[in-house]
């Protein structure tokens, strides 16, 4: 029986000075590729929201969406470890609203691990999670559910105020339990010293080069969404145009009646 790369893994490379992969995927046929790939974690990410339905922010996606993608991805894996991602209000309510929340992507959607937003204000949470066996990868910095707060989406941690908060929050989501902790859109001085005091992995995404490891979003990295392009992401290649052009190239011969042919025919 094939083992999935679990949390202990996940630390165990950090003491190891082993570099971690994550990608953001969302279903079954890409989860498989990127399982072929050899990449040790998979987060079906709440950016799935603006990727896949189309939407202009993370907020409106349900939860009930997220346990649809994350079955998905699990039924395409053996190896590669599956975080769900918590959407907006799945547990910002009560305690009791996040361990329902977090527990359905153990039981029904098969994850292996949960990620929420926040910092000093989720630490019980975590604790909480840790406490009822769901390992918890936790996330700060850019927190996208907090746009509007925020302003958008802007770098964090430029101020010396902000940047002892959010080295402070990791300390104590550490301290709560988490397993590791995305750092995104922070500056690159400020991702070296949150991980060089953390015994847990640091994930960047717009972070630099000094975490532990780094999250893309596939999509960003084959070049499949294109509607705003952050500073952070590499597209390494472009499936794009060989899409558009197969297709066009489909509609020019069903039009013209070259396909199917006798070859496609029975």
């Amino acid at each position: 029986m094939t083992m999935r790369v679990s949390a202990v893994d996940i630390i165990q490379k950090k003491k190891s000075k082993e570099k971690i992969t994550v990608i953001t995927a969302y279903d079954y046929p890409f989860a498989k590729i990127v399982e072929e790939s050899g990449i040790e974690v998979i987060l079906v990410g709440d950016s799935l929201s603006m990727v896949v339905q189309g939407n202009d922010n993370t907020l409106p996606v349900t939860m009930d969406e997220m346990i649809y993608h994350v079955k998905m991805v699990t039924r395409a894996t053996k190896k590669a470890m599956v975080i769900g991602d918590m959407p907006y209000m799945s547990y910002q309510v009560s305690v009791e609203q996040c361990l329902t929340n977090a527990g359905r992507y153990l039981k029904e959607a098969g994850a292996n691990a949960i990620k929420l937003e926040g910092g000093n204000e989720v630490v019980d949470l975590v604790k909480a999670l840790v406490k009822a066996e769901i390992p918890v990868m936790a996330h700060i910095g850019l927190t996208p559910q907090a746009i509007h707060r925020m302003g958008g989406y802007k770098v964090q941690g430029k101020t010396e105020e902000s940047a002892n908060k959010l080295f402070d929050d990791a300390r104590r989501l550490e301290d709560a339990g988490a397993f590791c902790i995305v750092l995104e859109a922070i500056p690159s001085d400020l991702a070296h010293k949150i991980t060089s005091s953390l015994e847990i992995p640091t994930i960047g995404i717009g972070a630099g080069p000094h975490c532990d490891g780094q999250v893309l979003v596939l999509h960003d990295v084959i070049g499949l969404f294109d509607r705003f392009v952050p500073r952070f992401v590499k597209t390494y290649t472009n499936i794009k145009e060989p899409i558009i052009s197969a297709l066009k190239q489909y509609k020019k011969e069903v039009e013209e009646g070259s396909f199917p042919s006798e070859e496609h025919s029975f």
